[in-house]
């Protein structure tokens, strides 16, 4: 079996089937995020430029390691979107060269979603008439955003939300206590990767953090900022990922010449380093104001004696404790009002403002006088 598809029958048919006949030049790998896209795009890639090697098992290894000459998986490099740069040179340009050493020419590209008209037209001829040897992945968790006349020209192959007991048991077999596993695994929504997030320290840390912004609404505290601890948690991951960002420009530009090239290269790296760090920070915000919304969501359950319908049922007693004659109406709005920030801040809103008026929002909604 293809690795990655135990749990995806629809993938495993259609890449199993492509494997034993024809493959297709293009596919579109759709599914919520952490459904396992990647991993069988890179299984998928392996077998495809494992086929007809002399030293078959090598170029597997390869293609995982990410070594393989002829396989080539590309990123989106803009804040929002994917540049027109990020698929010129490392795909069209490329696709219309022939292998280094396999029969073939992998393609993988990511978050494809967000590539915009001027892109799209950048790659259509390339999915539309590529060489013989070559094939393109295309991964999306919005197969919606897609713009259709890339996703007409490519096999569609869909992935369904892992279920949060398989979750639970591979965070399990990785050392994770059974009920913390079980947990992490439905606030994640069937997403490994982002479970395995909330099973380590640091996630265990933001999961205190959203429950902090709950506790501080339900005690009034809107003036004792609950929320500040979330903000210094994202403020930590952007400086990380500067700090990365940092490092690997230096690598970059250390073989660089000095000339007019290596200063419009400084200053993409610039310009990508600036990005990555304000996408490391308001990823961590959403995920808290995500899991503050799950937690509102939970005490939801708990009043309204569900408790088989909490997520976090690891926190049962805490939650049990806190939902004692809470109003069920004005915890679902607290859930809207979560949600609602979190909006906001994808549309570039001043990160603590929406979040000193989410606290005074939900303070006045379910906090108790002080």
């Amino acid at each position: 079996m293809l690795a990655g598809t135990e749990d995806q029958p629809q993938a495993h048919v259609a890449l199993s089937a492509a494997l034993a006949s024809v493959p297709s030049h293009a596919y579109l790998f759709h599914g919520p995020a952490g459904s396992g896209k990647r991993t069988v795009a890179r299984s998928f890639a392996a077998e495809l430029l494992a086929e007809g090697d002399a030293d078959p098992d090598s170029a597997r290894h390869r293609v995982h390691a990410g070594t393989h000459p002829d396989l080539t998986w590309v990123k989106p490099t803009g804040a929002a979107q994917m540049r027109a740069a990020d698929v010129e040179g490392p795909v069209v340009a490329a696709a219309a060269r022939t292998p280094f050493e396999s029969s073939r020419r992998v393609f993988v590209l990511e978050r494809v979603d967000t590539m915009n008209d001027t892109v799209a037209n950048r790659l259509l001829k390339t999915l539309e008439e590529p060489a013989s040897f070559v094939h393109l992945i295309l991964l999306t968790d919005r197969l919606s955003l897609v713009i259709d006349t890339v996703a007409s020209r490519c096999q569609p192959v869909r992935f369904d939300p892992l279920p949060p007991a398989r979750v639970a048991d591979m965070l399990h077999r990785e050392g994770v206590e059974a009920e913390k596993a079980l947990a992490c695994a439905r606030l994640a929504a069937g997403n490994v990767e982002r479970a395995r997030m909330l099973a380590s320290e640091e996630g265990e840390g933001l999961r205190e953090d959203a429950e902090a912004m709950v506790a501080g609404a339900l005690s009034g505290g809107g003036l004792d900022e609950p929320w500040r601890a979330l903000l210094e948690r994202a403020e930590r991951h952007r400086e990380d990922a500067e700090q990365a960002s940092s490092i690997e420009r230096e690598q970059r530009l250390e073989l660089e010449p000095h000339g007019r090239e290596r200063k419009a290269l400084e200053r993409e790296l610039e310009e990508a380093a600036r990005r990555d760090a304000r996408r490391a920070r308001t990823e961590v915000l959403e995920l808290g104001l995500e899991l503050a919304a799950m937690g509102f969501r939970d005490l939801v359950a708990v009043a309204e004696d569900a408790p088989d319908a909490v997520l976090g049922a690891d926190h049962l007693p805490a939650l049990a404790e806190r939902a004692r004659g809470r109003d069920p109406r004005r915890l679902r709005q607290c859930v809207e009002r979560c949600e609602e920030t979190r909006m906001s801040l994808q549309l570039n809103a001043t990160e603590d403002l929406a979040l000193t008026a989410l606290g005074f929002r939900l303070a006045s909604l379910v906090g108790e006088p002080a």
